[in-house]
């Protein structure tokens, strides 16, 4: 009954770019923090094997 009196804890499953950061907490800040490293690596991988198709696309039109 009183559940929605309850503070909600700030979530940090979705990343926001440039959401208002001052609501969190510093074990939230780690979190993020952690996810956007491995999202950056995720990026990276991804990029990576777009550039080696585009790469092998290139070479091959270009014989």
């Amino acid at each position: 009954m009183f559940d929605d009196l309850e503070p909600q804890k700030k979530s940090t499953n979705s990343i926001v770019l440039g959401a208002d950061l001052s609501t969190f907490s510093v074990e939230d800040i780690d979190e993020l923090i952690e996810k956007l490293n491995h999202e950056i690596e995720r990026l990276k991988e991804e990029r990576g094997q777009k550039t080696s198709s585009l790469d092998a696309a290139q070479a091959f039109f270009k014989s």
